[in-house]
């Protein structure tokens, strides 16, 4: 008899062929190794005086056609 708490997954509801077992198993594997190569640095936050983008509602409707803001 195996102890639940030891095994990395368990199937809730219904039956899983062994072919699924393996799929999910080796899909586990190659997410848990692209987290583990992740790097670690420390994220960046920039914090902008401005937004980058526009936002067109407020705008005027008309610009010359010698503006700057083409």
């Amino acid at each position: 008899m195996t102890n639940t708490a030891d095994t990395l997954l368990r199937v809730e509801k219904g039956n899983a062929a062994p072919e699924e077992l393996a799929a999910i198993t080796a899909i586990t594997a190659i997410l848990l190794a692209r987290a583990a190569s992740a790097p670690e640095g420390p994220t960046v936050h920039r914090i902008g005086s401005q937004a980058r983008w526009r936002r067109l509602e407020r705008t005027p409707g008309f610009r010359a056609p010698h503006s700057w803001q083409g």
